[in-house]
């Protein structure tokens, strides 16, 4: 059997769940497989928040046909229940009002991202649609411990193109538009009496520009501009009306944490680090100033700022090991909650008492991962070819010598993100089943500083591809990785990278896994989701083209995969989601379309109830089953097989198996 011959077998064989046997591994070196249901499945428990007032828990588990709910406690007591009632997709994202009463959650229909905003009243059990109209985008934007009858919310109900300001009565659920968008704005901030005092807004040269208006009547003042290429932030208003606290780049090469004082125009620099950005940044909810900012470089580094909490971060460091972010606390500010996350384990969540400085454990989110053989997540570091230092992350099976291993570079979405240190359940799968993981913060990651973000300026397909090409050259340069062994896996961005792996590095890569990723740049920026205008200017247009510019368009084209289609010479498999908002349908269909036509093989899985990504378990594990059995066939690594029948069950995948053409 040649390897064209090869290739078609493993296509069709991956639709019906059987894998080739493709032994390259010394597989009784390695541990037992980690099952995918344990790695992908739900937590068992996770996000705890308290109640305002302290006297409630709140948490996020499945019920009993293992939909994610959120549960609420008496702290003290074991009188747990579930107070949500999700029938499919299960909740991800909620918070609690400060009426003590009202709990408060955000869902999605099947992955359009058009979310609402649900009220659960705790004492009638009531659950309402807070933002009940079709179509239209809700978000949470300021809830106040001084006004607890009503929240703000940004919603684009008045132009699907622009969110507006509303207030809603937790009591009544009446909504009434508080601030109309001028449109440019692309977010606002309301003191705790919910009068809304900031905008921030996207210039149309891409820069930033910062509003403050003195009451809700007053016109609004620009306080602060911002040209293109700077990360300028509004965090928060300070107590006393008389200053903004910002995080930005203005002045440094990194983000810092400012304090800009309204009259004046001066800034203070509150916490700032030469060499990365600012990244988690705890603010005092009520009193509004900063307590500590982490800068993260490879693993997490606290700055306190705040005197008052030095001995409880000291304390909290001491529970154990791991990094650690304090994730709510109460209204008195005498408990936080307390969440670890490490390489090897699941997250660990504690209580801390301020009072006593005593932490008391509360849960892990998954405690089957305890005690199985997990990979460690090293940081790593090294030069582009341009001289540019590259940071990220390296995981190597456990039980195997770390020498000549199958590598999988897994590509982190944005671009505008980065990777970090800490429990990966997709680079823990894949070092389970035998290969090298490295997971590269190419040029556009966030972290790292402007000049490192907008070093990927019109770079797509560039030099940001050459930053993963030469984090594969250095990792086989180390000897760990066999060449003709390396795969590319990624989401969204990471989805995109793998498409210009195959089409414009072919000759590097083995076999490449695309999640929702775009094949045309052109077609991806004209389908984006109107709500997104603001922010084009600022991020899309410079960094990857305005398709209504003609030489921009053409420049985009050919930075994209769709065009470069008749390059493909390795295996493809393709995931997407039917619902996607960011990265619609359409972007692969036309690629499996383009290869169809060619007479190329590709696999092409499609989810109808699902959008950026995989939120449903069932799909989930489905996908990572398809993948797994994929890259075994290109790569050599070991299988847990899909269940009998080839889908597991209460998956809504779609399967096309694209055969190459006989010549």
């Amino acid at each position: 059997m040649n390897a064209r011959t090869l290739r078609i077998a493993a296509s069709a064989l991956l639709a019906v769940g059987i894998v080739l046997a493709v032994p390259a591994l010394a597989a009784d070196a390695l541990p037992p497989i980690i099952s995918r249901d344990i790695l992908f499945g739900n937590p068992e428990r996770v996000n705890p928040q308290l109640s305002p007032d302290g006297k409630r828990l709140a948490w996020i588990a499945p019920d009993e046909k293992d939909v994610l709910q959120v549960w609420v406690k008496t702290v003290g007591k074991e009188d747990g229940k579930k107070v949500t009632a999700d029938k499919k997709r299960g909740i991800r994202r909620y918070s609690w009002a400060q009426d003590d009463r009202t709990l408060l959650y955000m869902q999605d229909s099947d992955g359009d991202e058009n979310y609402h905003v649900y009220g659960v009243d705790l004492v009638s059990g009531n659950v309402r649609d807070l933002t009940p109209f079709q179509g239209v985008q809700a978000s949470i934007m300021n809830v106040s411990p001084v006004v607890r009858d009503r929240i703000l919310v940004q919603m684009n109900l008045r132009d699907r193109r622009l969110m507006d300001v509303h207030e809603v009565n937790l009591e009544n659920g009446g909504v009434k538009l508080v601030v109309e968008n001028p449109g440019d704005v692309a977010g606002y901030d309301a003191t705790d009496d919910l009068v809304v005092k900031v905008a921030q807004a996207q210039t149309a040269d891409g820069g930033t520009a910062i509003r403050f208006r003195e009451n809700a009547s007053a016109p609004w003042k620009t306080v602060l501009t911002a040209p293109l290429g700077e990360d300028v932030n509004e965090l928060d208003i300070t107590a006393d009306g008389k200053a903004l606290l910002l995080s930005s780049s203005l002045g440094s090469n990194t983000t810092r944490v400012v304090k800009k004082d309204l009259a004046t125009g001066t800034e203070t620099v509150i916490a700032e680090n030469p060499s990365v950005d600012a990244g988690g940044i705890l603010l005092h909810p009520t009193k509004h100033y900063v307590q500590a900012v982490d800068f993260p470089a490879g693993r997490q580094a606290w700055t306190v700022v705040d005197p008052v909490i030095v001995p409880d971060f000291e304390g909290i460091a001491k529970l154990r090991d791991g990094d650690f972010n304090v994730v709510n606390r109460d209204r008195d500010d005498k408990t936080w909650l307390v969440a670890f996350s490490e390489d090897r384990g699941p997250a660990r969540y504690y209580a801390w008492d301020r009072e006593t400085r005593k932490g008391t454990f509360l849960f892990v989110h998954q405690p089957k991962l305890e005690g199985l053989p997990l990979a460690q997540m090293r940081a790593v570091s090294f030069p582009a070819r341009d001289g540019l230092t590259l940071n990220g992350y390296l995981t190597l099976p456990v039980g195997v010598k770390a020498s000549n291993l199958p590598l999988v570079l897994f590509v982190h979405g944005g671009p505008w993100a980065r990777d970090s240190w800490g429990y990966s359940s997709g680079a823990q799968w894949l070092a389970n089943r035998g290969y090298a993981v490295l997971q590269v913060n190419y040029r556009g990651s966030t972290g790292y500083g402007k000049k490192f973000k907008n070093a990927a300026m019109k770079q797509f397909a560039a030099r940001m591809h050459d930053d993963l090409l030469d984090g594969v050259a250095w990792a086989v340069k180390q000897g760990w990785v066999d060449p003709k062994k390396v795969a590319i896996l990624g989401g969204s961005y990471g989805g995109y990278a793998t498409l210009v792996g195959l089409t414009f590095t072919p000759e590097t890569f083995a076999c490449g896994v695309d999640i929702v990723g775009p094949s045309n740049l052109v077609t991806l920026v004209e389908s984006f989701p109107p709500y997104w205008a603001p922010f084009l200017a600022s991020t899309w247009y410079p960094f990857v083209g305005n398709p209504k510019v003609p030489a921009e368009k053409a420049d985009m084209e050919a930075r994209s995969p769709i065009f470069k289609v008749g390059s493909i010479q390795k295996p493809l498999l393709i995931g997407q989601g039917a619902n996607d908002p960011r990265v619609t349908q359409n972007e692969s269909e036309q690629i499996v379309a383009a290869m169809e036509a060619k007479g190329l093989p590709v696999t092409y899985v499609v989810y109808s109830d699902e959008g950026h990504g995989f939120a449903r378990p069932e799909n989930r594990i489905d996908f990572f089953a398809r993948s797994e059995a994929f890259l075994a066939s290109c790569l050599g690594g070991r299988v847990e097989p899909l269940p009998e029948g080839g889908k597991v069950k209460g998956s809504t995948a779609t399967v096309k198996v694209v055969p190459a053409k006989a010549k």
